[in-house]
């Protein structure tokens, strides 16, 4: 992917992240409202809140790929050092590694 379409691409993810934080904001969720379904034991609040918080952790994946575009490593893996394939950037243009390392990544982090 060149670099001019991944940076389109990541400021639309970025403008879209930024609407919905900003409804889900609005909802004011540090209100408890009582949950719709009792057997659930998470309450609207709740629900908002891991919303909120799954969000910014995109927006902060996002910027952080806007950045590597502007210090032209975009595309390059964190891991390795080796190319991230063209088809999961396509998927998820804001990867910072290849498959390998990410699941490598993604094991240490548990």
């Amino acid at each position: 992917m060149d670099t001019a379409t991944a940076r389109s691409r990541l400021e639309a993810m970025l403008a879209d992240l930024d609407r919905s934080i900003a409804v889900l904001k609005g909802e004011h969720p540090e209100r408890e409202i009582p949950a719709a379904d009792a057997g659930s034991g998470l309450s609207d609040s709740d629900r908002v809140e891991a919303a909120l918080e799954s969000m910014e952790r995109h927006r902060t994946a996002v910027r952080a790929a806007l950045e590597r575009v502007v210090a032209g490593t975009y595309g390059q893996c964190l891991g390795c050092g080796k190319q991230v394939p063209e088809g999961r950037l396509e998927v998820r243009p804001d990867a910072a590694r290849c498959v390998a390392c990410q699941t490598k990544h993604d094991r240490a982090m548990r």
